[in-house]
């Protein structure tokens, strides 16, 4: 099963994660509201996560050809939505904060396709399901920083009365 594409795929994985963990940690380091801070903190951890868990699998798999064993469940956001909730009312539309969710965005975009791109040309079932629940993993994060963004646009809307009716 050993695959160059494989090995390939994951390098370029962890290198997304890595520039993800960067662009968060930056970020928040940035933010002057604590909530705003803890969210792209999050973020950044979270990826660091991600990190350490691709790490695992290449090394897995230039071992042994196989992936270590994933449980394919979905995390739990509860918390996370509650963090997103505090940071949509207190991220100013037109901050840096703002714009770094734009980017944000068009990094998990990148990262999902990555992902969904593989699982498409997958040699085996295993390799599909893993990429194709590593792709799901960058779509929680990616719905988070929709959910963000939609109400700051619907904020610059409102602020600017660029309502309709």
């Amino acid at each position: 099963m050993k695959s160059e594409k494989t090995i390939e795929i994951l390098k370029t994985a962890i290198l997304l994660e890595r520039k993800g963990k960067a662009f968060y940690s930056h970020v928040a380091s940035q933010a002057n509201d604590s909530d705003v801070k803890e969210f792209f903190q999050m973020m950044a951890d979270e990826e660091d996560e991600h990190v350490k868990f691709l790490t695992e699998q290449y090394e897995n798999f230039t071992k042994n050809e196989s992936f270590s064993k994933v449980e394919f469940k979905h995390e739990d956001h509860a918390d996370d939505d509650i963090l997103t909730q505090k940071v949509k009312q207190k991220i100013e539309s037109a901050s840096f904060e703002s714009a770094a969710i734009s980017s944000a965005i068009d990094m998990e975009n990148r990262a999902i396709k990555v992902y969904s791109d593989r699982a498409e040309t997958a040699e085996t079932k295993e390799e599909r399901d893993f990429y194709n629940w590593l792709a799901n993993w960058e779509r929680g994060h990616n719905k988070l920083l929709h959910e963000i963004d939609k109400a700051l646009q619907d904020k610059v809307w409102n602020d600017n009365s660029f309502w309709p009716f």
